[in-house]
């Protein structure tokens, strides 16, 4: 039997549950008798396999048994020498792969558009980070990747930079040149991580962008459950040997990781391994030809545009991810918020994301010809509906990266106050705003807020766009720090963090 068809973590809580053992240890529900309620909606058998770290079925922190097997057949799978299990989500892996490669003051290449677990990463780690500014579309308002120059540059003014961090592909599906910049940082004896949360899938299909294994990136780090079929929060870490050591990994997910897995999570990856190991040809093929009629039928329709048509080859676009369908509804008059509105009240039609331009769908391994025919009918509802119209919402420019005078780490764990956002120029932020379009954020820890921020704030909260970050929900207040943490700096000199 090939091996790929295995289910080794599967088939024991299987066994387990159905060799009917009498439970007198967690969880407490005790296969579901105590959660009726619950039992009777989800099923016998999924709360059945919900059990804990038995000798049979092996134990997250120290694997040897069947945990260890699947780890196994999964970097098989994905072409890497070692993979590690995650159920705290691609958000672990993200910041286990920061901890791994930098210490604390240790300095760090990374897009300014990296996930916000990526910034938890730099707190929980201590790095410094040295910010490359992704590529625009300014028509979609939408960030893409990075250039090899910038990275090359990056490290050459640089050169005690500890990692390069590369998003592959972004959330919106465009994907950085990543086999050229591995090469890149490896010459310079620097190793390469990569957040693939949006890449799980990539390795299957010849038409998708190069996945980071595949490329030589060093670690990376895949949302399985996002689109290659496991369950929500469960991802997958992997590894090539050379310049990561793997029991460095362990040991740091050892610190973040829960020690009492969910192991129908566990399952579902192992089962979604087997999957896309033995078919994800064909699945993934199938998920690419049914995206591309979905774009072929968008394109007909007046006043929306696609975003990826012809971008390939420009700049921080070397390939493009055509299953993410993102389409610009500014000539229909309307916003992307205001699509997604219409199709979830009238169409039960749920978007994967909206802005101020865009409306976003996914096309994955679980979608049908029934599925993607009734999203174009129902889009082609709307824009039938609307008077075609040059009406354009535009944003001015996104602020420049602002200066970096306390490591992301210092500002979080500063004395701090409370300051109304209109007041903060000059102030050193202790948070983040993060800021839907572009997914670049605005401020982050340790950098000195701006009234350029201030105002390219407000006018997005004129817009009602989406603005995350702050403890406050309406972006009304941000805490800073206190003026008696930064005395340091008086004899400092703050310079930019950018490249």
């Amino acid at each position: 039997m090939d091996r790929q068809q295995k289910t080794p973590i599967f088939d024991a809580v299987k066994k387990y549950y159905q060799e009917g053992n009498i439970s007198f240890v967690v969880p407490g529900h005790k296969q579901g008798n105590g959660l009726p309620e619950f039992k009777e909606y989800v099923g016998a058998n999924v709360l059945g396999i919900d059990v804990t770290c038995f000798p049979d079925t092996d134990n997250i922190c120290n694997p040897k048994g069947v945990i260890a097997e699947a780890e196994r057949l999964a970097a098989e799978a994905y072409g890497a020498d070692h993979a590690f299990f995650l159920v705290n989500g691609t958000t672990s892996g993200i910041q286990a792969m920061i901890m791994t490669v930098c210490e604390p003051g240790d300095e760090i290449i990374i897009p300014r558009n990296a996930h916000k677990s990526a910034f938890g990463g730099l707190i929980m780690s201590g790095a410094r980070p040295v910010y490359i500014e992704p590529e625009m579309n300014r028509e979609f308002g939408i960030s893409m990747g990075v250039t090899p120059e910038k990275v090359e540059w990056a490290l050459l003014t640089h050169p005690n930079a500890k990692a390069v961090f590369l998003i592959n592909p972004n959330y919106y599906g465009t994907a950085s040149d990543l086999v050229k910049i591995v090469e890149i940082a490896h010459a310079y004896g620097v190793p390469v991580v990569v957040d693939e949360a949006h890449g799980a899938h990539l390795k299957f299909n010849p038409e998708l962008p190069i996945s980071a294994m595949e490329a030589g990136a060093d670690l990376a780090a895949s949302s399985t459950h996002k689109l290659a079929g496991s369950l929500t929060q469960s991802s997958m870490l992997f590894l090539k040997e050379g310049l990561v050591n793997p029991k460095k990994v362990k040991a740091v997910l050892n610190l973040t990781q829960t020690t009492s897995p969910s192991y129908i999570l566990l399952s579902s990856l192992d089962v979604a391994r087997k999957q896309i190991a033995t078919k994800g040809e064909e699945l993934i093929g199938r998920a690419v030809t049914l995206a591309n009629w979905v774009r072929e039928e968008f394109k007909k329709i007046p006043g929306i545009k696609l975003f990826g048509e012809d971008l390939v080859g420009q700049p921080g676009c070397y390939g493009f991810d055509p299953t993410k369908i993102t389409i610009n509804v500014r000539n229909l008059g309307m916003s992307g918020y205001e699509m997604e509105k219409i199709l979830r009240s009238k169409y039960r039609i749920q978007v994967e994301l909206s802005d101020l331009y865009n409306a976003m769908f996914l096309i994955t391994l679980g979608d049908s010809w029934e599925s993607v025919t009734y999203l174009v009918k129902c889009v082609k509802e709307i824009a039938g509906e609307r008077s075609y119209n040059n009406v354009i919402k535009i944003c001015p420019p996104v602020p420049g990266i602002p200066l970096l005078s306390l490591s992301p780490r210092e500002a979080f764990y500063s004395s701090t106050r409370v300051v109304n956002l209109q007041e903060a120029a000059g102030e050193i932020s202790a948070e983040a705003i993060m800021a839907y379009p572009p997914g670049i954020p605005l401020i982050c820890p340790g950098e000195v807020i701006t009234q350029e921020i201030i105002d390219y704030v407000n006018i997005l909260k004129q817009e009602n766009a989406d603005l995350q970050g702050t403890e406050d929900p309406n972006i009304d207040t941000i805490k800073v720090v206190k003026v008696a943490a930064t005395q340091h700096l008086m004899e400092q000199e703050i310079i930019p963090q950018s490249v």
